[in-house]
């Protein structure tokens, strides 16, 4: 068994890189699939959890396209593991093969790998408390931060940690991350106020969507000007190339989102608007590992 297992690691080894952007595509895929779940109203369309329905884990027998596109999103949950564990075999692989080993790669891989049964646990209450807005909105939150760890396990293959010198570039960038993460949340406030609960039946946040939606464009403009002000003081390297990235992303992200909205939310723009929230995570969090990597240089 441990011949077996030191091939494997052996193989994995030299692929972790490979298996890191893998968990990067599914974990941003999954929020593109959840949204589809609630886009499309099928929330609900397997009513309880663990189980699909009370007689079974599968929506067999019981069979209509609502129960079908949730039973399908959770399904998905197996891939997420599957690539959360050879990406962990890649890692302990890759730390056996190094000098001094990278222990870092290994937690981190960890850390991820655990975030996948924490969101089952997130996604049952989901369904068990009949699509409450304020868990789903936690439960997208969650995502967009393992979303993050995988983009500091892809940086860390080429930067191990160092001593950081806090230095004004780090702090704007920290800064950004924060109004981002503002951005994100009251985002999730705002859907959980509109029209696309996942279920006829779901119970909205009972606050104004049009106050909300406003609070949320300001909080926006300030993700905005914070992005411009990186873009204007990091002029080099990669530092300017990820601070151009995140800000070209905004722009992109912030035209979908007012088309949705003065086009009374299409379903097509939302899944978009989501896919961009997944996106904007990533280039955010890869812009402070940029900001903290040029101040260890």
């Amino acid at each position: 068994m441990s011949e077996l297992l030191n091939r494997v690691l052996a193989a994995l080894g030299p692929r972790v890189r490979g298996w890191g952007w893998a968990n990067l595509v599914v974990n941003i895929g999954i929020i593109v699939t959840g949204g589809a779940v609630r886009l499309t109203g099928s929330g609900l369309g397997c009513p309880t959890w663990p189980r699909c329905t009370a007689e079974s884990f599968t929506p067999h027998g019981a069979l209509d396209l609502h129960s079908a596109i949730e039973f399908g999103n959770r399904t998905l949950t197996f891939v997420l593991t599957a690539v959360a564990v050879l990406t962990f075999l890649a890692a302990l692989g890759h730390h056996r093969s190094v000098p001094g080993g990278r222990r870092d790669l290994v937690r981190l891989a960890v850390w991820i790998g655990l975030g996948i049964p924490a969101q089952a646990v997130i996604g049952g209450i989901t369904v068990l408390t009949n699509l409450n807005p304020w868990v789903v909105a936690f439960h997208l939150l969650v995502s967009l931060a393992i979303v993050g760890l995988c983009v500091v396990f892809l940086h860390r293959l080429d930067h191990p940690v160092g001593r950081v010198t806090r230095t004004p570039g780090v702090t704007l960038s920290y800064a950004t991350l924060a109004a981002g993460w503002l951005t994100f949340y009251v985002g999730t406030v705002v859907t959980g106020s509109g029209p696309h609960a996942g279920d006829a039946k779901a119970p909205r946040n009972g606050l104004d969507p049009l106050q909300l939606s406003q609070l949320h464009a300001d909080v926006v403009f300030l993700f905005l000007g914070l992005s411009l002000a990186c873009v204007i003081m990091f002029r080099t390297g990669a530092l300017a190339r990820a601070a151009r990235w995140l800000l070209a992303l905004e722009l992109a992200q912030g035209l979908i989102g007012f088309v949705q909205y003065f086009t009374d939310l299409p379903i097509v723009l939302v899944g978009l608007h989501m896919l961009g929230a997944g996106v904007l995570s990533a280039a955010v969090t890869w812009l402070v590992l940029e900001a903290r990597q040029d101040a260890e240089a």
